[in-house]
């Protein structure tokens, strides 16, 4: 099993100064660059359980081995 971590960097609609990363992890068979193309609906799910943030930009990696999941 291959973990990605499509990383969110996410700022309140509200106050578009105030912004944080968010984490997500999800199995992947594929590589880096398929994770951003494939990325959008996680990226929709998410907003639509969070709508007071708006998503600024995504990235995908390989989560950090010593990162507990």
């Amino acid at each position: 099993m291959n973990l990605v971590d499509l990383i969110l960097t996410v700022c309140l609609t509200a106050n578009p100064t105030h912004c944080r990363d968010e984490h997500l992890y999800f199995e992947s068979l594929g590589t880096l660059n398929q994770c951003m193309f494939l990325a959008e609906p996680e990226i929709a799910k998410w907003v639509g359980e969070h709508p007071i943030f708006t998503v600024v930009r995504w990235t995908c990696a390989f989560p950090k081995k010593e990162k507990s999941i």
